[in-house]
């Protein structure tokens, strides 16, 4: 909106022109959406209190846990509200980039706020509700595949990737199975989220470096001179994702100070879902899907680590009669808790984890 406004009145004083660059918009975004969630968490936790809508705790799951049973949950409302809020202040509202990437926050929000509702207010069954949430998922998924074949906003093939650590590779899919390749990612990017988001700041912490990562690619991809010396595709209009990066950091990161050990407020599927299809959506919007696998390496440990658990104890019942358990507890992070590892020893060392797999994911910008 500002980024509309205010430049015309350049001449008026040098000031407005500040409002042109990405760099001052994106500085802009993080701090007004972090702010934003400061101002709006008490009255958003008060409500969520008054609505009666307290976290479900899980009978297996570690006894620390037991205390947070009646926490409030769908906290992401708060993400959603100071991230959407702040890019539609700063972005480019004429973006498809933009455009695309706000789409897919409000949607994947909507979604896991039906999620939440369902499961935690009409106490319906956790399978019913798993199957509207992937249906939904598949749907966007499937939508955005066929509009970005159909209105494509790169000057490349639609059906073109990057690759990781080759400058000169590109990964060509027939189209149909790109079409069926987006909502993959979109899927198992916000669940794995999803699934990440079971201690105390864990999700909402490494879905901000993630994010800062996949602004600073933004960044580089819409600039020709920096895409052309990095060896990457270039894509116009591409560096607005790094405004929008801005304010989901700015707001995860703001929503973090209600959510750290001990949280007073937890995003619920509301949030892990909008997280993680904003996070997937960017990584297709730039080309990078295979770059998601390294920066997001975390999330990629923690999906892993359930389906490895569940197929095991599936197999070994059919094998032997009795399932038998990789993880003493699944997702990973809970396996960690089983042994007796305190909730912030695991939360800190997993984002430390996360900055490690980012490192390596700034590394593929010059190993090419």
């Amino acid at each position: 909106m500002l980024y509309h406004l205010l430049p015309q009145f350049a001449d008026v004083h040098i000031v407005f022109n500040l409002f042109r660059y990405i760099t001052f918009r994106s500085a802009g975004a993080v701090v007004t959406s972090l702010l934003l969630a400061f101002v709006l968490g008490p009255p958003t936790i008060r409500w969520l209190t008054r609505m009666n809508v307290g976290q479900i705790v899980r009978d297996d799951g570690p006894e620390t846990h037991y205390e947070k049973a009646g926490t409030p949950t769908m906290g992401g409302v708060l993400i959603i509200m100071a991230a959407g809020f702040s890019t539609l202040l700063w972005a480019d509202l004429t973006n498809g980039f933009t455009i695309v990437a706000l789409a897919a926050l409000f949607w994947m929000g909507l979604l896991g706020f039906l999620d939440d509702y369902l499961k935690i207010v009409q106490k319906k069954s956790r399978g019913l509700v798993a199957k509207y949430k992937l249906a939904g998922q598949v749907l966007f998924g499937v939508g955005l595949g066929l509009f970005l074949i159909q209105w494509p906003i790169w000057p490349v093939p639609a059906n073109w990737t990057q690759v990781p650590f080759f400058a000169d590779w590109v990964a060509v899919f027939w189209i149909p199975a790109y079409v069926a390749f987006v909502p993959v990612v979109v899927a198992g990017t916000s669940n794995t989220v999803n699934l990440t988001d079971g201690l105390d700041g864990l999700a909402a912490g490494l879905s901000a470096i993630a994010v800062v990562t996949f602004g600073v690619f933004a960044y580089f991809i819409g600039r020709v001179d920096a895409s052309a010396y990095l060896g990457l595709f270039y894509l116009p209009g591409a560096e607005n994702l790094a405004i929008y990066a801005a304010a989901l950091a700015g707001s995860a990161i703001g929503f973090l100070w209600y959510n750290a050990h001990p949280a007073t407020v937890f995003m619920g599927d509301t949030g892990s879902l909008a997280l993680g299809g904003a996070l997937g959506v960017m990584a297709i919007l730039l080309k990078a899907e295979f770059l998601l696998v390294i920066v997001g390496g975390v999330f990629v440990m923690e999906g892993l680590s359930v389906i490895i658990q569940t197929g095991w104890f599936k197999y070994t019942a059919r094998k032997h009669g009795a399932g038998r358990r990789v993880f003493l507890m699944a997702p990973i992070h809970h396996h960690f808790e089983k042994l007796g590892w305190a909730e912030t020893k695991i939360v800190v060392r997993f984002w430390i984890l996360g900055i490690l797999f980012a490192m390596i994911g700034f590394s593929t910008l010059k190993i090419r």
